[in-house]
């Protein structure tokens, strides 16, 4: 990492987003402890994480796609544990609770070995929960998720924010996921952070819009800046060409994603 800098207020949902290798897990794993940093400092709520490890730990948590559970133990055993750890007050009732909400109660007694990886996701997301954490670090939390499910996690995640005031560091290769929850994106490209902005702002950092058009039944697309739209529908009228139907397509959080993993190739436009 490069000399990375940045905060999450309370309540926020953060986006840190980047090609594969720019060092998105790696900030994560910093801020977990479980990579050393080289230099700086890592602050939560107010403390510094080094001196202040374990009460900051009971205090955050983390949930990942790829995370790994023991296999041999129920879901309950394995939730009931970790409650422990935290020393969650009542754990029966929060682990039921957060059973019923991540749609897993009727699997309280199987081994994590018999679950598909999209139930494995949701019980790593259940314990990400179980200690009513002041923030969270999601790395990739809904990629083995069906539609359907990852839909419901981030309907859960956005009323926890808001109920909860719940923080939150989110990686994830859906824009469109991240459009929908982040409130703030971090774009990091080699270790730095390229830009950080609403996931609107980097999208509107991209001039170009698609403008889609049929005639005779086949589809054309052309790139044209915004501001130049109307002078080109304007073109098309004055050369009498008709159209069947016809959309503009406003850039996206995706537009500028690809955009700058181009620029990282070296495929950008010359």
């Amino acid at each position: 990492m490069d000399n990375i800098s940045f905060k999450i207020h309370e309540g926020e949902i953060v986006g840190l987003l980047g090609p594969n290798g720019a060092g998105k897990t790696t900030t994560i794993q910093m801020l977990l402890g479980t990579t050393a940093k080289t230099k700086g400092e890592i602050i939560y709520f107010g403390k510094e994480f080094e001196k202040n490890r374990s009460a900051i730990l009971q205090e955050i948590n983390y949930a990942s796609a790829y995370t790994r559970m023991p296999w041999n133990m129920t879901v309950w055993e394995n939730l009931m544990v970790y409650a422990k750890l935290y020393q969650v007050e009542e754990p029966k009732k929060r682990i039921e609770l957060l059973l019923k909400q991540f749609e897993m109660a009727v699997y309280a007694k199987k081994p994590v070995r018999e679950l598909s990886s999209g139930q494995t996701t949701r019980i790593i997301l259940t314990k990400a929960f179980i200690n009513f954490p002041k923030l969270l670090l999601l790395d990739e939390p809904t990629a083995s998720l069906d539609p359907e499910i990852a839909v419901s996690v981030r309907r859960f995640l956005v009323k926890q924010q808001q109920k909860y005031r719940v923080g939150m560091l989110f990686t994830s290769h859906n824009m469109a996921e991240v459009t929908e929850v982040c409130d703030r994106v971090i774009f990091l490209r080699k270790g730095k952070i390229l830009a950080e902005d609403t996931p609107e702002g980097l999208a509107k950092s991209i001039k170009v819009c698609t403008v889609r058009y049929k005639i005779d039944g086949k589809e054309t697309a052309v790139k044209i800046k915004e501001e130049e739209i109307a002078l080109f529908l304007k073109d098309l009228a004055k050369q009498e060409i008709k159209y069947d139907e016809i959309s503009i397509d406003k850039p996206t959080l995706e537009d500028y994603f690809l955009s700058q993993s181009k620029e990282e190739n070296g495929l950008g436009e010359s």
